[in-house]
């Protein structure tokens, strides 16, 4: 079977969040605050897909942010949650990001932006981090009602591109997102990103590794000896 496509999540595996940190520390005085929404964020997302929950990411990425304030005790305004939101649409890229995109292209693969974010945000991420020459397509699950690691949006996103989806693998620094690929078919590969142990019930991919020039020369090697 011939493997050419890449899919890669974005928030966090391609996109650096660090830059919210300092937006948390002057709204709530602490910056770690931002791993804690970003962490609660995803938990709401998987609860919407799990009960049929018809909402954005965006929205809920909004929703969760007032709620951490009412946790916290803190009085959010505007501006500061104004600017923790567009800056969540402004992240950078990681540094190993445009190399490794960049040598998966020169070796024949299409990389595919792939993202719970809508479509127009994820476009607006690509664009901000200079990464627009760097995918060939982007596709977001909206279109499903739903979100990762729903087993729909992975056989979406194959119907969407044409190819099944056992052809196709997930990059990504979740490891529910990687578990949640294998379980539907898919290959995966797991960029460690925090240094936080993989969940031990979850399905692992082979590939491993802390920077994304190790994980794609681990894809082409891999995909390589597949063709033997």
């Amino acid at each position: 079977m011939t493997r050419n496509t890449i899919l890669f999540d974005i928030n966090e595996t391609v996109l650096n969040l660090d830059l919210l940190k300092p937006k948390f520390a002057q709204a709530f005085g602490d910056d770690s605050v931002s791993s804690l929404w970003f962490a609660t964020l995803l938990h709401s997302s998987t609860v919407a897909a799990v009960t049929g929950l018809k909402t954005g990411f965006a929205a809920l990425a909004a929703d969760i942010l007032d709620i951490i304030a009412a946790r916290k005790g803190v009085t959010l305004c505007a501006d500061d949650r104004d600017s923790i939101l567009a800056t969540f649409a402004s992240l950078p890229a990681h540094e190993d990001i445009k190399s490794a995109l960049t040598h998966l292209r020169e070796n024949g693969y299409r990389t595919i932006a792939f993202s719970n974010s809508s479509l127009a945000l994820i476009n607006k991420q690509i664009q901000n981090a200079g990464l627009i020459d760097y995918f060939d397509e982007v596709v977001s699950v909206e279109e499903t009602g739903s979100f990762k690691p729903d087993p729909k949006v992975y056989q979406f996103v194959a119907d969407h591109l044409g190819q099944p989806i056992s052809a196709l693998r997930l990059v990504a620094t979740h490891d529910w997102d990687t578990h949640g690929a294998m379980s539907a078919g898919m290959l995966a590969a797991y960029i460690d990103r925090s240094g936080a142990p993989y969940h031990p019930q979850y399905l692992k991919p082979v590939i491993d590794a802390t920077n994304m020039n190790d994980v794609v020369e681990q894809i082409i090697s891999e995909d390589s000896d597949s063709k033997q």
